[in-house]
């Protein structure tokens, strides 16, 4: 695999660490700028928001930009954004840089995932994608218990400019690396793009994308009060279940970036009845700090390895749209990463803690359904890619 992969994943290492950290400080967010747990809760969500819709706009934005031109201009933007975060002591603002930060977060990681697709051969992208992901996971193994650990002694302000500066040298690591220019080749039209990227083999593969991030980022989001009001514990063993979650979740997209090229099948028809038996019998056993600690490792491990398949099937349905099917892909991940926090909040609200493990048994139920009936339908599920690397 080739070097720059590495380097991106560093760079990707930062930028998960402040999509994700926020689930350890939730409460004390909430009580410093004085809004209820729910509506702190959007700060993930308004995260997730960002990437989403700005992923398709910042590739737009920079298709004809140098690789290393458009990955520099994303990472200060980003860099900024926590800086004026975590000086503000307005929910609103706070609420807006998340935003900002997520689009230029989004734009990066859209650049790189087109990077990828011209880095190396079609057999070869899973196990690309997972280093690149593996940045991610990381991210959960060690910048997100981190980060909580941080907020616990600092304040939550300290987990931003910690952010903020870890991303200095993923910058340098870019603008030293990063290819000078995307290729001889010229784009294609971005209309030409577009119709591939409205074919509904990939609009299929993006739902259920979608719907396995969605139960994934639901349930990360209402850690904190899943660990120390469901099982009773306290706040100390919050970072121990969110590294649990985080190794499980390396683990798995290392895993299934080693057979994906070729055994997605089986891979996702395996997988999904487990990951939807696991959301369940979490939320039965929530109450038992040993399940609890249990389950955050094995769905951690599905969640990544399912989510992580199907983003790569997602990019190879996408992969004649090569500038702008990393934002479609960027986008899958972060549509369900924006909705599962908004519907595990009213999972939480109306149910309790284990409330938002009961939402992600749900979406992972309604993947499944919509997985085996497209496995039924004319076309190979979950998409006839043109390029396939099966």
């Amino acid at each position: 695999m080739p070097v720059l992969l590495y380097l991106l994943a560093v760079a990707v290492f930062a930028q998960g660490c402040s999509e994700f950290m926020l689930a350890g400080l939730l409460p004390a967010v909430a009580d410093d700028l004085d809004v209820s747990l729910a509506r702190a809760g959007l700060l993930t969500s308004a995260f997730a928001a960002g990437m989403a819709a700005g992923a398709p706009v910042m590739a737009a934005l920079a298709r004809r930009w140098p690789p290393h031109t458009a990955l520099a201009g994303f990472l200060v933007l980003f860099i900024a954004a926590h800086a004026v975060g975590a000086l503000t002591d307005d929910f609103g603002v706070l609420l807006a840089t998340r935003a900002l930060a997520a689009a230029a977060n989004a734009g990066f990681l859209a650049v790189t995932l087109a990077t990828i697709a011209a880095l190396v051969p079609a057999d070869s992208r899973a196990r690309a994608l997972s280093i690149v992901l593996g940045g991610t996971t990381l991210a959960l193994v060690a910048g997100v218990p981190g980060g909580a650990l941080l907020g616990g002694a600092l304040g939550w302000r300290a987990a931003l400019w910690a952010v903020a500066i870890a991303s200095l040298p993923a910058l340098l690591a870019v603008l030293a690396a990063a290819p000078g220019r995307a290729g001889a080749a010229a784009p294609l039209a971005l209309r030409a793009e577009l119709r591939v990227l409205a074919e509904p083999s990939l609009i299929a593969s993006t739902a259920l994308a979608v719907l396995v991030n969605a139960a994934t980022f639901g349930a990360f989001t209402y850690t904190a009060p899943l660990v120390t009001d469901a099982a009773g514990l306290a706040n100390g063993a919050v970072p121990i279940a969110l590294a649990l979650f985080g190794v499980g979740a390396f683990l798995g997209v290392w895993s299934a970036g080693r057979v994906a090229d070729r055994h997605w099948r089986t891979l996702l028809a395996a997988g999904l009845p487990l990951l939807l038996l696991g959301w369940v019998v979490f939320a039965v056993l929530a109450a038992a700090p040993a399940a609890l600690f249990a389950f955050m490792f094995v769905q951690g491990a599905l969640s990544f390895a399912v989510g992580g398949t199907l983003i790569g099937r997602v990019m190879a349905s996408a992969s004649d749209a090569p500038t702008m099917g990393g934002s479609f892909a960027t986008a899958a991940l972060n549509v369900g990463a924006m909705l599962g926090p908004v519907l595990a909040g009213l999972g939480h609200t109306a149910a309790g803690p284990a409330g938002p493990l009961w939402v992600s048994s749900a979406l992972v139920c309604a993947a499944a359904v919509l997985g085996a009936l497209r496995a039924r339908g004319v076309s190979p599920w979950p998409g006839r890619a043109r390029r396939s690397p099966a």
